[in-house]
């Protein structure tokens, strides 16, 4: 038997997945609470011990992990215009899988290195000016960074022409220091992926030792990469197929978990009506989008306060009784819900966070008026026509209507500027397979396309 053991050490539960890569299934999944704060491998041999045959009895011939603990991969974005490398900055960080804490423009000042020390992010991404252009704001945010009290490890992804004069500024304080590609090499032009790369090779050599992540690392090959990486990954992989093995085409998943709600889609989002123009950046085919006040259980007093009298209008409670349930999730975000009420607070929250992650994610449209009467304008994705919704977390893996929970994704007519998807068919990641299915990707991607068609179904 070829047994692949793929492990996903997230910000509340380690969870192992067990493959057998000749007979392309799943022999077993388990999971248990994240210990980074003693070591993380107390959490991984009590997730190992849950599957049935000894630890001992498995010939692995790989094995794989990702994380999102100890509040996964935590970066602060810098650019130079808000709209443009600011913002191409910004998505690099979020392409690569990481939390972005903050996003600067323009020149840096003294109060945004103060908020930089007290985020404690663990990457920096500098970027500013198109290649050729602006060469002076990536310099003297490079001479601002370099004034920091903290050491970090920096990638710059800016004007080419200075980049490496930028690095030997920075390098007097902040190790690594990594040059890329520029993200917007011209104006209007967005090119991440060797941002992204760049990212994902620091996390690989430095932040996983930082977050004590290495102690697990006697025991695998290696953490790979960040969790949302390689959630972005198998939704690639499932969407766009691979060799003659098809796949789903355009799609969205939804992640709801206990810090954050993230939401993915693979997909070009035009628009879908000839009239409606597009305005802004364009917007990548695999985007991913990361909302940190939308968590279950970490992030679950911000939600209710996010979702407000929609919360309490879709439960029909009163104040207490709402402050009673979010008392229970504070307390324990390892809780399980144990009684009717908990159970329909668990399923409201959410289909709110559902439903205010995918009003994020999605395009929307504005009506301007010129001379000539009222055009429409489309600023990001039109994702109206999208036919695959995915869901996947703990709260929609463990109701029985885990439906209920994912209409929150869909296209509301009382807000139609909101492009949501309208007619969309609901898949469930049932056995939570999706970021181990980016993980198998990396050593073998047919068969990880080929178990995903299999273990992820349709409601």
């Amino acid at each position: 038997m070829q047994a692949v053991l793929l492990i996903d050490f997230g910000s509340t539960y380690t969870k192992v997945t067990i493959v057998d890569l000749a007979r392309e299934e799943i022999i077993g999944t388990a999971q248990a609470g994240t210990t980074i704060e003693t070591n993380i491998m107390d959490g991984l041999k009590a997730a190992l011990t849950q599957i049935p045959e000894p630890l001992e009895g498995w010939n692995f011939v790989r094995k794989l992990a990702c994380s999102s603990a100890a509040g996964g991969l935590k970066m602060i974005a810098s650019g130079l215009v808000k709209e443009l490398t600011a913002e191409a900055a910004r998505r690099a960080a979020l392409g690569a899988g990481a939390r972005v804490l903050q996003v600067f423009s323009y020149e840096l000042t003294t109060q945004d290195l103060d908020k930089i020390i007290s985020s404690q992010p663990d990457i920096l991404l500098l970027a500013g000016g198109t290649d050729g252009g602006n060469k002076e704001v990536l310099l003297k945010n490079a001479e601002m960074l370099s004034r920091l009290t903290i050491r970090l490890p920096v990638v710059i992804a800016g004007n080419k022409v200075v980049s490496e004069q930028a690095a030997d500024i920075l390098r007097k304080q902040h190790d690594p220091v990594v040059v890329s590609e520029n993200v917007m090499p011209e104006l209007g032009v967005l090119s991440v992926e060797s941002a992204r790369l760049a990212i994902r090779d620091v996390f690989f050599t430095h932040i996983i030792k930082a977050k004590g992540l290495d102690k697990a690392e006697e025991f695998l090959e290696r953490i790979m990469m960040p969790t949302p990486a390689a959630v972005l990954s198998a939704a690639e992989l499932l969407a766009q197929g691979h060799g003659s093995e098809r796949g789903m085409g355009e799609m969205m998943i939804v992640d709801v978990g206990g810090a954050t709600t993230d939401v993915h889609s693979i997909a070009k989002g035009d628009p879908s009506k000839p009239s409606v123009m597009l305005k802004g950046l364009p917007e990548p085919f695999a985007k991913r989008s990361v909302e940190g006040d939308l968590g279950m259980r970490y992030s679950s007093e911000a939600l209710v306060e996010t979702a407000g009298r929609r919360l309490f209008n879709y439960l029909g409670w009163t104040d207490d009784k709402v402050a009673y349930q979010l008392g229970l999730c504070k307390e324990d975000p390892w809780r399980i819900p144990q009684t009717q009420d908990e159970t329909k607070f668990d399923v409201a929250m959410g289909r709110m966070a559902v439903s205010l992650a995918v009003d994020r994610h999605v395009g929307t449209l504005e009506v301007v008026y010129t001379p000539f009467g009222a055009t429409y304008v489309q600023h990001g994705k039109d994702l109206t026509q999208l036919p695959v919704v995915i869901g996947t977390g703990g709260v929609l893996l463990y109701h029985p209507d885990a439906s209920e929970i994912l209409r929150g994704a869909v296209f509301n007519p009382e807000e139609p500027t909101i492009l949501k998807p309208q007619k969309a068919h609901f898949y469930l990641d049932k056995e939570y397979i999706l970021a181990a299915m980016g993980l198998l990707r990396e050593v073998a991607p047919q068969v990880a396309l080929r178990m995903m068609k299999k273990y992820v179904i349709k409601l």
